[in-house]
């Protein structure tokens, strides 16, 4: 038989990881033991309180229904809670917070409610790659706009608004940002929403790393009280130790909701409640938690600095988030060729920054993910391949 997929699978490729998470794997089986810098997905723990919640919950007869779509009320209130005591932003949880399974799912519902064939989504370089994918599989039209590190990696205003045409519907934007660790300047993001209230352009601020070696978290919401032409979504994963619960949010005016709600009601049929009764757990979490992560992923960030010395690579040490972002030696042609040099001489993977557009092409990706001893284990294998 031969059965073609649909078009709108043609526009994609399998997800990166997915596919070097095989090519780890075939080593891993050969009796190499392939040490992974690459992935943002944590090795630590949630708060003990937050799994024991979980275990409680799951053992009531009564909590293992379909559960609403949007949420038990519970949890939305926890949700508008923790964005006031976090980012001062006041919400109404009734109709402003839409708990999501996972944010990146977020990202596809939002695309699939507003865009139609033909539509512009501006799309950073280097940026997430699940922003261009959902895109293409709306059927839009990815524009991509630059980050440089000459700009400290911020926004060019001039840039985006000869990029604006009457078909952009929508913009992704994503401070603290990922792959580069900078954290946004608050004077052009405010100029950035007064251009897209001018233009009628929606603004989506992808939020999951504001909590991470962070002194000053922020919201975009911040910028735009009323909601009229921002979104945010944000995440449990890397903040919380989560990633694997699947627990986002979305946060935008009533309308905004309602609209996505009509998307998301057909994907999913609700949340686990036990973990939605964990996510409540997680979020009223003091300070205390925070810290005593960020404490951790301080040590992590100064072996990882350490070993990017050996690899002779330059980076900014004014970088937030879980990944320190660095520049290869001129020497190296391009990132992804670094990359597997590594990988296949030392038997460590670190993320070429060419999976983030063609402006990550000079750069290396490394996650803090790993504990100190197997950070440390890296360097001495790094330093062992460029003495032979």
């Amino acid at each position: 038989m031969n059965i073609q997929t649909a078009n709108r699978i043609k526009s994609v490729n399998e997800y990166y990881f997915s596919k070097k998470m095989k090519e780890i794997d075939s080593l891993n089986k050969t009796g190499d033991r392939v040490i992974n810098l690459g992935i943002g997905s944590p090795d630590l723990a949630p708060e003990s309180h937050v799994i024991s919640t979980l275990l409680d919950s799951a053992q009531a007869m009564n909590h293992h229904a379909y559960q609403s779509y949007k949420g038990i009320p519970e949890l939305r209130g926890a949700i508008a809670n923790w964005y006031k005591k976090t980012y001062n932003i006041n919400i109404e949880p009734s109709v402003e917070v839409l708990p999501l399974i996972g944010s990146k799912e977020g990202i596809m519902h939002i695309s699939m409610t507003y865009i139609n064939d033909g539509d512009e989504v501006l799309i950073p370089n280097p940026g997430y790659p699940t922003y261009t994918s959902a895109t293409n599989l709306a059927g839009g039209k990815v524009v991509h706009y630059h980050l440089d590190e000459d700009n400290d990696w911020d926004i060019n205003l001039d840039e985006i608004e000869k990029m604006i045409s009457p078909k952009t519907k929508l913009m992704w934007i994503n401070y603290p940002n990922m792959p580069t660790g900078a954290n946004g300047n608050w004077g052009t993001l405010k100029k950035l929403i007064a251009l897209a209230k001018k233009h009628q352009v929606l603004i989506c601020n992808d939020n999951p790393y504001s909590l991470t070696l962070n002194d000053a978290p922020k919201s975009i919401l911040e910028l735009d009280p009323q909601k009229e032409v921002v979104m945010e979504l944000n995440s449990l994963s890397k903040s919380h130790n989560m990633a694997g619960w699947r627990l986002g949010m979305l946060v935008a005016n009533q309308q905004r909701i309602d609209e996505i709600l009509k998307f998301k009601s057909n994907m999913d049929s609700g949340m686990f409640l036990p973990v939605q009764h964990a996510a409540i757990t997680a979020l009223s979490l003091g300070n205390d938690w925070y810290k005593s992560n960020n404490l951790i992923y301080k040590e992590r960030r100064e072996k990882v600095w350490g070993l990017l010395d050996v690899l002779n690579c330059k980076y900014s040490k004014n970088q937030v988030g879980m990944f320190v972002w660095a520049k290869i030696p001129m020497s190296i042609s391009n990132a992804s060729a670094f990359s597997d040099l590594i990988l296949y001489n030392t038997k460590i993977f670190i993320t070429p920054g060419s999976i983030f557009g063609n402006k990550g092409d000079k750069y290396l990706r490394v996650s803090l993910c790993n504990n100190i001893e197997t950070l440390e284990e890296a360097i001495e294998r790094i330093k062992n391949f460029i003495s032979q």
